[in-house]
């Protein structure tokens, strides 16, 4: 009996339902692009805003520099056409520019270097000063000596004046600014990230453990047998007053009605497969008293050739039906989990006469035998392992041509399991009926038949019907390798239609 709670526990250990974890990883990322968003318009507005302080306070540096310079420059007494140097006054800063510009020519273009002393423009410098706007607004231009905020003015005595002020202070604190800013929002969103991490994986949680319950449902074999839904979402994670709640709540609702519904199943199974088994019970006698009158009545009486072929088929379906019910009878047994008459059987010796029995029913089919040097012997019932490779044979006699070559094949894997094959190169199993070849009273559509009643291949059960078959024999084959811990499978295509069945030295307990 399949159990779940056990599972459950389990698999929490071990994995992480990878959609909880992806759902996760798009919560983070989603937050941090946010994160990034917000860092990056704050770094902008920072940098403006700081910008345009820089600015202004540089514009009034510059403004009091204009008018020392201003100052320092007018004509002096006695001396109208001499003009002092106002870079020599005591006013100027380090990296103060100054230039007068007269009838269009450009003079005293100079400013202070680092060490005080006044130093030259360049030619090119000239230009650039000659095309600047005389009505005081300060404008950015690049010089040979750097950046500088220059500004224009036209004096009284009939000049116009440059003063011009670095840049580069300006812009090594811009620079800093991004700097650092950078640093602390890279910081900032590591810190988030992880914190943000987990407290999504907190919150989280819940939606794992729902996962987690739902997805061990989903693969619970819930088309037969008994099933143990015992596990549910834990009350913590199941108050309807929460959104997660809600869900856990339904979910469990969910799983009362689906453990009911396979309860009510299991009992309605249960009887079914008593009704037939007590059915089959009760027909095995008046079967046996048909037989038995019928072969009484053709050894005493006398009758017409309709009369005997008539009684023949009378003796012929009592037989089938007489097969079918001790089918049913194994297969109910099965059902129940009888336990097996265990002992030690040779599987390439009951494979020799297995197959040496079809050699005299169907002497036009080709068989074969690939067994090893020593023997397979493996723990089980040697009855039911006999019907087992006696039915897989009697399927590829019955659903292949005549000519059709069965290969019947026993080896000991590198598990230690032991492998049985029947193989044979019929025309093989119809496609869409693989998948339910196992089936009880499974039959392939007669369409599909071969010349000599079927194509279906070794194990198909097309044309069951006309072969005087139940479509139960692949059933009895499948319920009796599990009964002893094995597994069967098929596989088909035309021209090679493979069963192999695979058992454990040791049969599963109970």
């Amino acid at each position: 009996m399949p159990t779940l709670s056990g599972k459950i526990r389990k698999d929490r250990r071990s994995r992480l339902n990878p959609s909880t974890w992806h759902l996760r990883t798009r919560l983070v990322l989603v937050a941090m692009a946010l994160l990034v968003a917000i860092c990056g318009a704050i770094g902008l507005f920072s940098y403006a805003s700081m910008d345009s302080f820089l600015t202004r306070q540089l514009d009034e540096r510059l403004s009091q520099a204009a008018r020392i310079t201003n100052n320092a420059g007018r004509p002096q007494q006695g001396n109208p056409g001499g003009r002092p140097d106002p870079l020599e006054s005591r006013g100027p800063g380090v990296g103060t520019l100054f230039a007068r510009i007269q009838n269009g020519v450009v003079s005293g273009a100079g400013f202070l270097a680092a060490d005080a002393s006044r130093a030259t423009l360049s030619a090119s410098d000239d230009a650039i000063l000659l095309a600047l706007n005389r009505d005081g607004n300060p404008v950015d231009r690049t010089l040979s000596a750097g950046a500088y905020r220059l500004v224009a003015v036209e004096t009284p005595y009939g000049d116009v004046t440059v003063t011009g002020l670095p840049l580069a202070a300006k812009q090594n604190t811009l620079n800093s600014l991004v700097w650092t800013m950078v640093v602390v929002s890279f910081g900032g969103l590591v810190l988030i990230g992880l914190a943000g991490t987990v407290l999504i994986r907190r919150t989280m949680r819940p939606l794992e453990q729902l996962s987690e319950v739902a997805t061990q449902v989903s693969r619970l074999p819930l088309d037969a047998g008994e099933v143990a839904l015992a596990v549910r979402v834990p009350p913590s994670n199941a108050d309807p007053g929460t959104e997660v709640g809600s869900v856990g709540h339904a979910l469990n609702l969910m799983l009362d009605n689906v453990s009911k519904a396979l309860e009510s199943r299991q009992k309605s199974e249960t009887k079914v497969r008593q009704f037939v088994a007590d059915a089959s019970h009760e027909l095995r006698t008046p079967l046996t008293a048909i037989r038995g009158y019928t072969e009484l009545m053709r050894m005493t009486e006398n009758f017409t050739p309709d009369g005997r072929k008539s009684l023949a088929r009378v003796q012929s379906q009592s037989e089938r039906m007489t097969t079918l019910v001790e089918d049913l009878l194994l297969l109910a047994r099965l059902d129940e989990g009888q336990p097996l008459k265990i002992g030690d059987v040779d599987l390439t010796q009951l494979a020799v006469e297995t197959v040496s029995d079809e050699k005299v029913m169907a002497p036009d089919r080709v068989w074969q035998l690939e067994l090893p040097d020593e023997p397979v012997v493996v723990r089980g019932d040697a009855t039911q392992l006999h019907q087992v490779l006696a039915n897989l044979l009697s399927n590829a006699r019955k659903h292949t041509a005549p000519g059709t070559t069965v290969v019947t094949g026993v080896m000991r894997s590198a598990d230690g399991s032991a492998v049985v094959t029947v193989t044979d190169d019929g025309a093989g199993i119809p496609p869409e009926f693989v998948h339910r070849v196992f089936a009880r009273f499974a039959r392939a559509d007669a369409a599909r038949t071969s010349p000599a009643g079927s194509a279906s291949g070794a194990g198909a059960a097309g044309s069951a019907a006309a072969e005087g078959t139940s479509g139960l024999g692949l059933s009895i084959v499948q319920s009796i390798v599990e009964a002893h811990g094995g597994t069967v499978e098929v596989s088909s295509r035309p021209g090679r239609t493979e069963f192999a069945l695979r058992l454990p030295c040791e049969p599963r307990a109970g």
